[in-house]
């Protein structure tokens, strides 16, 4: 069959008169023209862009809360600080169930991708040419790191570009288990709560590394958007649900049982 159509097209190509087969070919040429121009200003245009150096990005000072114990070390006395409360961790004193997911509902493929999924791109830049808006679909944990690190909140393409540039350089300077540390230790999770640990302190009262599965369902289901889905607000259902969802997604990874 393939050959047949092919056959039939040489044919009908023949039958076209001289003038015809001209401004086919004039078109065509137009078209491959502008489109290596356009390639051309993209290029330009992506190399004029000014986006920060990511070698010392480990090294960076977080903002963390003072927190002013008593005597015995157990019974807080002030949180100085009280803008941002947030207790960075080392990631091997985070619950493995809050690692799991959290990357379950947040970046299935988090540690086979180079910082960027191409398919969630595409599906995000459709959705945004549909809807005549510009929406922030498709992130990647490592998006979301240079998003939270770097960037504004600005709904621009200019932004979404470098974002995407960053993550894939970011890649090559970070490991994986060093990225996904700074998104647990930095993300919001509602209000002035900022990281995993003070998450868990506030909510359950337990150190992120102590979390139960269902509390680190709980919160990895907060941050696409923690006012929201703050056990404190008015949405404690639909909290629940995704919870939920994030349960299922988990179970899919096989990163848990059923049981």
């Amino acid at each position: 069959m393939k050959r047949k159509s092919s056959v039939f097209g040489i044919r009908h190509w023949k039958k076209l008169s001289a003038r015809k087969r001209k401004i086919i070919k004039e078109i065509l040429a137009l078209g491959a023209a502008l489109f290596l121009v356009g390639v051309g200003i993209v290029i330009f245009w992506l190399s004029t862009l000014q986006l920060p150096d990511l070698n010392a990005f480990d090294q960076r000072k977080v903002a963390q809360s003072t927190k002013i114990y008593d005597k015995t070390g157990k019974i807080l006395l002030y949180d100085v600080n009280q803008n941002i409360k947030r207790t960075v961790v080392p990631f091997d004193q985070i619950s493995p169930f809050l690692k799991n997911a959290t990357i379950s509902i947040e970046d299935p493929a988090f540690y086979q991708n180079n910082g960027i999924e191409l398919k969630a791109i595409t599906r995000a830049i459709l959705t945004d040419i549909f809807t005549l808006h510009l929406g922030q679909g498709g992130s990647t944990i490592t998006q979301q790191v240079i998003k939270n690190s770097f960037l504004t909140a600005d709904k621009t393409i200019s932004r979404k570009i470098k974002e995407w540039v960053l993550a894939i350089r970011l890649e090559q300077v970070m490991n994986k288990d060093a990225i996904l540390s700074a998104y647990l230790n930095e993300n919001p999770y509602g209000g002035n709560i900022y990281g995993v640990e003070e998450a868990s302190e506030e909510y359950f009262g337990v150190s992120a590394s102590d979390v139960t599965l269902a509390e680190a369902a709980y919160l990895a289901a907060m941050p696409q958007s923690p006012t929201y889905y703050s056990p404190f607000g008015q949405h404690k259902k639909d909290l629940d649900d995704r919870k939920n969802l994030v349960l299922k997604k988990m179970l899919d990874a096989k990163f848990i049982t059923q049981a």
